[in-house]
């Protein structure tokens, strides 16, 4: 019974996953889902106690998450604030970017790596920051580097950063609970009251396929954000091509020199820093490159159409 609803499950999402095409429709989609996931594995346990410890405990663990991201991201990477009269040409791109974008002036901060990418964070628009590295302001002209910096706004102005911490809230409590419901009915607790066909088996079973299940509808938001910061930035910079050249520069960049990122922040870059091809696409917090140019490359389309 188990297996044969989470595969069941985990079939539909994916399949919605595949056909939805409207970015915030399917945000929103997909946050309903992962909310279904989480009641489903939590009825699977059989009572409460268990469920909301394992709630409260990762709701904690991603509030204290939400609100010191900005602080720890840009540690962890040992970005360092600078003033405009260390960047002024960088300084300018931002202010008026932002100015387009009717939101605050962020913070700008530099990484001293030779990996071109960049990077924002902040729990919403009056607490962000643009972070780029050494590398990408060797290799991108000024409309380019105005793309991805207008590219990272439009993740400020879509308060992402709120999305990927509810997301990233759900996927550990599914974890933590798919897991306590795992080991209790391995070992004798859980709802025995119900048609377990698999014993010990669905238990392990539902350990392993819920994670993922979850990880797969959290990945799939992720892309989704990318693809409406692409749209967003093409809007407030003006100039879609910009970025999609800097897309194709930033990854060729990013294969000739990797970034030693970790994976749990990979999701923010406008690139994926992650080298290798492991997990293929199905497990990319990135939309592939050529699709998101080849986006660009109609939104451009569009305007000419619309100017002429």
């Amino acid at each position: 019974m188990i297996i044969r609803s989470a595969v069941k499950f985990l079939s539909i999402v994916l399949t919605i996953i595949r056909h939805i095409k409207m970015n915030t429709f399917k945000t929103f989609i997909l946050m309903i889902f992962m909310m279904f996931l989480f009641v489903f594995i939590g009825d699977l346990i059989g009572g409460e106690s268990g469920m909301m410890i394992a709630f409260l405990f990762a709701l904690i663990t991603n509030f204290v998450s939400y609100w010191f991201s900005d602080k720890i991201v840009l540690m962890m990477y040992k970005a360092r604030q600078i003033s405009e009269d260390q960047q002024p040409e960088l300084f300018n791109i931002v202010r008026r970017l932002a100015a387009n974008a009717k939101i605050p002036m962020p913070r700008v901060f530099i990484m001293d790596n030779p990996t071109p990418n960049a990077f924002a964070t902040g729990r919403n628009p009056s607490n962000a920051a643009v972070a780029c590295t050494t590398g990408i302001l060797e290799i991108l002209d000024e409309n380019e580097l105005a793309g991805v910096i207008a590219h990272e706004l439009a993740h400020v102005k879509h308060r992402d950063i709120l999305i990927g911490t509810i997301a990233a809230t759900l996927v550990g409590t599914i974890t933590m609970i798919a897991r306590m419901a795992g080991w209790a009915a391995m070992f004798g607790g859980g709802n025995r009251d119900r048609d377990d066909d698999g014993g010990g088996l669905s238990a392990l079973f539902l350990m392993i396929l819920a994670p993922i299940a979850a990880t797969l509808i959290q990945l799939a938001i992720s892309r989704s954000r990318e693809y409406a910061a692409d749209e967003g930035g093409a809007v407030i910079s003006g100039t879609p091509l910009s970025l999609a050249s800097a897309l194709n520069k930033l990854q060729y960049g990013n294969a000739r020199i990797p970034m030693n990122a970790n994976p749990s922040s990979a999701h923010m870059f406008i690139v994926s820093p992650l080298n290798g091809k492991s997990f293929a696409k199905l497990f990319s917090t990135h939309p592939p490159i050529e699709e998101r140019i080849k986006r660009l490359q109609e939104i451009a389309s569009g305007q000419r159409q619309a100017q002429g």
